[in-house]
């Protein structure tokens, strides 16, 4: 019986060599999230398309949005601080930067100077009015 192998010994060395943090997780809450999990809905009208975009966590002025022509993309800086402290006493201080972007076609050109955005809990809006003039020329053969 003694030479059997307990679940701790090999396994926990083994993964402590290849990644020590690889199965930590942040003491703080959630990591990062990743462009995949920034998730948006869109919805299509007549005149415009309308997209909810979740980014929790992160200020207002942290948000960069720009469309250029049917893409749009979003980004954000995303800052969390975590401090616990008893007294004057720090006993636990953690720090979390980095950012998340992501783009997205639609299936028409956006009126940019027509566009709304808002952002109240951690749900940016959208409301992108479609391009709707379909300038057609008819040109001279020379």
């Amino acid at each position: 019986m003694s030479k059997l192998v307990t679940r701790n010994s090999i396994f926990d060395n083994f993964f402590d060599e290849m990644a020590p943090s690889f199965l930590m997780r942040p003491l703080h809450g959630e990591a990062l999230p990743n462009a995949s999990q920034i998730k948006i809905d869109v919805s299509e009208k007549d005149d415009a398309f309308h997209v909810n975009a979740e980014i929790p966590g992160v200020a207002k002025e942290d948000i960069d949005l720009s469309i250029t022509g049917d893409i749009v993309s979003i980004s954000a800086e995303i800052a969390q601080k975590d401090e616990q402290k008893d007294g004057d006493k720090v006993l636990r201080s953690e720090r979390y930067f980095g950012s998340v972007s992501r783009s997205f076609q639609l299936p028409s050109k956006i009126k940019v100077d027509a566009a709304d955005a808002s952002y109240e809990n951690g749900i940016l809006k959208l409301v992108l009015p479609k391009e709707t003039s379909s300038e057609r020329k008819k040109l001279e053969i020379k």
